[in-house]
């Protein structure tokens, strides 16, 4: 740690001896084109809405490629917070959509080169993103997005990079704080017209905190090709691994200031843990008739999953607790499917550049679920007796129609979905205490939107966005009723509307400035009505307020010099009085899990070709944890890293170095929160100052 602190202080220094020499011609990139929204590509600025696109290199320079949440804190509107914890993935919001899912990904459509990340009931993972093979990632926030479905609070897409150039081979390695290590291997190039992509990875950690280690497998394949002068196709398999990936759960207030390390007694009384084997294989088809394109897109994937948690198996009074027979231990077996066909037809006839849109989106998820109880015998943390075994299907099945249409200084977007998702529950497990929980609920309402930007100059364009959403309760959130062991088919969906007015502008040829201020408004929203004994119950509040404004700041300052800013204010309120579970929950009470205010920035240096560069900041207002705002609030933090890159050729060989050093000035706060947890552990400790070293060689033939 001394030697890297050193080095740390004397870089500059030793930078700038070398500083003669000219720095690299690749400069930022303002202007990214993305298809995300548009469904064809477009320039960002050209767009009437929030949307950003994280290149290449931002993914990989300096970075761990292990989370999602290196890339994406650099895009307002964005929360992502890193639990440390590999069993429940990153926790991931967008304008407060997702803040209170308790594990993975939830309000937010998640897609990884054209195959949904997400189920059709929006519960997603973004552990499934391989970053070591991404080209960008895209990132839609606003009324937008509901084009692209039910749980669609916001869009975010992982394209990988297609084979090209003479094959070469690679292997790099990554260790850290903490027993983290990464070993990473990858082939790529082209040959006789195909491309391809195949990579292997895996990271190993011990983990922050106690009672958190994990090991990570995956594997990527690619094969892209053209069958002919008009059509390009691409074969993609991908695959992660998780066996016995430990959970320390969340920490109570006092434990956390006492030790952040700590975990919760429960957590190593059951062993808390969870074991994750995912599989999936799409293919992308596109075909050019003329002037309009055929986009096609299947998959079809495996995902089984068994996981440990601490529900206890009696009450403190001694009572049996019926929730632990039910879920103490849960394991399933999915698979899913599904596909989408979209036709883009421009039509010449119409003043300006009109280009029509039909598309039909299809995606199924069948979960074959079990549930044991985690205790036999008074041993904890084992599987037990059986008493929960159905089938749980998601079915989605969308239609839409979407108009892109430029008209002189005028841009107007367009478009309406028809989103219907089906929940079907087949109940296996009946007995006399337990009846028959089988049943079905099907949610389905047409979400429109429209877009509308004006370009007062080539280099200042202004837009309005209004659109309407709607978000389903997922499987894990319909799982339990409070008036029953069965699913709770009476939850309703939450119904959004959603306004956005922005301005982009380009000054000079070295700086871009997104600014937006919107407003979402939400009927019935879903929320924690209970959880008692390790069983979570939800239920519909009233309505919700946010209110917002985003700022995004991106220049290349000189030749050697870029900077990046993304500045998030979002006022999240609940509108309405409600109670929940017996609490009065009052008008103007923030929703937890969502900061009012998030600044990412960073300073870029790049003053030779073979050398970069960077110090990022980040800061974070204090996060409500459960509806009152009367329990204590996660307090605001910030904190600074520091990263640089280091490049050789010679001849075939490419060598690279990455150094890290996160949280500097070695802060402690808490990184998450676990919203209404009943057992008042709300809360996740980040790690202090924490360093990373790496090396990889290549070698093209």
């Amino acid at each position: 740690m001394k030697t890297l602190a050193h080095f740390t202080l004397l870089l500059p220094g030793l930078l700038a001896l070398s500083n003669t020499a000219r720095a690299d011609d690749t400069a930022l990139i303002l202007d990214p084109s993305v298809v995300t929204g548009s469904r064809s590509a477009s320039p960002t600025f050209d767009l009437p809405y929030s949307v950003d696109s994280i290149s290449r290199e931002q993914i990989s320079d300096g970075q761990l490629g292990i989370n999602a949440s290196e890339a994406l804190s650099r895009v307002p509107g964005l929360v992502v917070q890193n639990r440390q914890n590999y069993a429940q993935d990153l926790q991931i919001s967008s304008r407060g959509f997702g803040a209170r899912s308790a594990f993975g990904v939830r309000g937010i459509k998640l897609i990884a080169d054209g195959i949904p990340a997400s189920t059709p009931d929006g519960q997603g993972q973004a552990a499934t993103f391989n970053l070591d093979t991404a080209e960008r990632i895209e990132v839609l926030r606003g009324p937008a997005a509901t084009l692209y479905g039910s749980n669609a609070g916001g869009v975010i897409q992982m394209f990988s990079r297609d084979g090209e150039g003479p094959p070469r081979i690679g292997a790099e390695t990554l260790v850290g704080s903490d027993g983290m290590s990464k070993n990473h291997l990858t082939a790529e190039g082209a040959a006789n017209g195909t491309g391809f992509v195949l990579d292997a990875s895996r990271m190993d950690t011990d983990g922050y905190r106690d009672h958190s280690s994990a090991r990570r497998d995956q594997t990527f394949a690619k094969l892209n090709f053209q069958p002919d002068e008009d059509s390009k196709l691409a074969l993609i398999y991908s695959s992660l691994e998780q066996n016995g990936t430990q959970d320390p759960l969340g920490q109570t207030w006092s434990a956390y200031k006492a030790d952040p390390r700590s975990v919760s007694s429960s957590a190593l009384t059951y062993n808390t843990r969870k074991s994750i084997d995912h599989q999936q294989l799409g293919t992308n088809y596109e075909r050019y008739f003329g002037d309009a394109t055929l986009q096609v897109n299947a998959y079809t994937g495996r995902r089984s999953v068994i996981q440990y948690l601490s529900i206890p198996d009696k009450f403190p009074s001694g009572v049996t607790n019926p929730a632990n027979a039910r879920g103490g231990v849960v394991a399933f077996d999915r698979k899913f499917y599904g596909g989408s066909v979209h036709w883009l037809q421009p039509i010449s006839s119409a003043p300006g550049d009109l280009t029509l849109i039909a598309g039909l989106d299809y995606d199924r998820s069948e979960d074959d679920r079990q549930g044991y109880s985690n205790t036999v015998n008074g041993v904890h943390g084992v599987k037990g007796a059986l008493g929960r075994d159905e089938i749980d299907t998601a079915t989605s099945l969308d239609p839409f129609l979407q108009a892109n249409w430029l008209l002189g200084d005028w841009t107007l977007q367009a478009g309406l979905r028809h989103s219907t998702m089906k929940m079907d529950v087949d109940d296996h497990f009946i007995t006399n205490v337990d009846g028959d929980d089988s049943g079905s609920k099907t949610y389905q309402k047409n979400t429109p939107s429209v877009s509308v930007m004006y370009a007062f100059t080539p280099d200042l364009h202004g837009y309005v966005s209004a659109g309407k959403g709607f978000e389903t309760p997922t499987q894990a959130e319909s799982a339990y009723s409070s008036t029953s062991n069965g699913f709770n088919f009476a939850l309703k969906p939450s119904v959004s509307t959603q306004y956005e007015v922005g301005l982009k502008a380009r000054v000079g040829q070295d700086t871009r400035i997104n600014a937006a201020v919107f407003q979402i408004t939400t009927e019935d929203e879903l929320v924690v009505s209970q959880s008692n004994g390790g069983r979570t119950t939800y239920q519909n509040a009233g309505r919700t307020l946010r209110r917002g404004f985003e700022l995004g700041i991106e220049s290349q300052l000189s030749e050697q010099w870029s900077t990046n800013l993304a500045y998030t204010r979002l006022q999240a309120t609940y509108d309405s009085d409600f109670t929940n579970s017996g609490k009065a929950i009052e008008k103007g009470n923030y929703l937890p899990g969502v900061p009012q205010t998030t600044l990412f920035a960073e300073l870029n240096w790049k003053p030779r070709d073979w050398v970069s560069t960077a110090i990022e900041g980040m800061y974070r207002s204090k996060v409500y944890v459960e509806d009152t705002n009367s329990e204590r609030a996660a307090p605001a933090y910030s904190v600074f890293n520091w990263r640089a890159r280091f490049e050789q050729k010679v001849e075939h060989w490419t060598f690279h170095q990455t150094l890290r050093l996160d949280n500097l000035l070695d802060r402690q706060y808490v990184g998450s929160v676990i919203v209404g947890d009943s057992n008042f552990r709300y809360y996740e400790a980040a790690p202090g100052r924490s360093w990373y070293a790496g090396a990889g060689a290549e070698y093209q033939f």
